[in-house]
């Protein structure tokens, strides 16, 4: 082999031997910035900024964590309001709707018989029944119902706990939280919430 061949087999060599070096280099210092810097920072960020979100909206009494003030769970005692049926029955692991379309016979069949069941408990009228109290969301989570929804079991709660339904009304009312920043979404009752301020009435 001539010098100048081996000159360049020498030369394709270190060429190669430098575009791997390269690029494991490339490799290493994106897996660090983007893979643990970045999401470090955004998580310490994101902790310092909203503490109660970053770390799932947890609501706790007397030192125990009673649930998410972002999660549905199931309330079934009459001594308590209700939360918007669940497609995953309240699993957050499970989170998502029934995904069937609006001309489904079975979804009519589902509203219809919820709307009686809804109906029959609360003793209104069929017709009188807020929608998201046989509807589900989009994840099944939802932990809100509109003040409507809160009011019309208000006096089935009052009766189970043997109060003045005025009280409960009053304290409904009490939980309204308005459009977020006053522009987004429509005036809300969070259930758990509003359960726990239940309980811890005098």
């Amino acid at each position: 082999m001539s010098n100048a061949s081996k000159t360049v087999t020498t030369a394709a060599a270190l060429d190669s031997g430098y575009d791997w070096r390269a690029s494991v280099g490339l490799a290493l210092v994106a897996l660090l910035v983007m893979g643990l810097l970045y999401s470090l920072a955004g998580a310490s960020l994101g902790r310092a900024l909203f503490p109660d979100q970053a770390t799932g909206s947890i609501i706790e009494r007397d030192g125990k964590a009673v649930g998410s003030a972002l999660i549905a769970q199931p309330f079934v005692a009459d001594g308590y309001f209700r939360a918007r049926p669940s497609g995953p029955n309240y699993d957050p692991m499970a989170a998502a709707g029934s995904n069937q379309a609006r001309s489904n016979p079975d979804l009519r069949k589902r509203i219809d018989e919820a709307r009686a069941a809804v109906a029959a408990r609360e003793g209104i009228a069929p017709q009188t029944v807020p929608i998201e109290l046989i509807t589900q969301s989009g994840g099944g989570l939802d932990p809100h119902v509109t003040p409507q929804g809160a009011r019309v079991q208000a006096a089935r709660v009052a009766k189970a706990r043997g109060i003045d339904v005025a009280r409960v009304e009053q304290l409904i009312a009490q939980h309204v939280e308005g459009p977020q920043f006053g522009l987004l979404g429509q005036p809300r009752v969070n259930v758990l919430e509003l359960n726990l301020a239940l309980d811890a009435m005098k």
